[in-house]
């Protein structure tokens, strides 16, 4: 017999969907849609093929998006083990490939060639952190890999 899993509470519940809504979003639309000062399209473009641009878009889409879809099936139930373990695994994969792309050449060691692509595609968006290791974490990266901690945050509250 299948252990069922979350939501603990509908508060919590709510706040993961919405948190899901709102990383799914980002991640089909920050590369392809002018957010202002939170991202740079053109810049984007001018470092990625669109064939690039629509696998890493599908790669960085998909499977959250799956997740979203069937949370949203599981609205007010509890959730199956398999789609607990879609959410942990798919959200803890995302948090891992973020610390790796962002976090680790800012923080620890430094990596001059992503640095200079990021200050391309990234030097005009809006950040609030200064700069290290030539890299700076853009407002939106930021509000995404919180959003992340935050969903895994909740996730494991079950």
């Amino acid at each position: 017999m299948t252990q069922q899993h979350f939501p603990a509470n509908r508060e919590i519940e709510m706040v993961v969907l919405a948190l899901q809504v709102f990383q799914v979003l980002f991640l089909w639309v920050h590369d392809w849609i002018p957010l202002g000062r939170l991202n740079d399209v053109a810049a984007v473009r001018s470092q990625d093929t669109t064939r690039r641009l629509v696998t890493v878009t599908l790669i960085q889409g998909v499977p959250w998006t799956i997740g979203l879809c069937f949370s949203l099936l599981h609205f007010r139930q509890p959730y199956p083990d398999w789609l607990y373990d879609w959410l942990v695994i798919s959200y803890g994969l995302l948090l891992i490939g973020q610390i790796r792309a962002w976090w680790i050449p800012y923080l620890f060691r430094p990596e001059p060639k992503r640095a200079a692509r990021y200050q391309i595609m990234f030097g005009k968006t809006y950040s609030f952190l200064p700069p290290r290791n030539r890299m700076v974490p853009n407002t939106a990266h930021i509000l995404l890999h919180l959003a992340t901690v935050a969903t895994l945050i909740f996730l494991l509250m079950k």
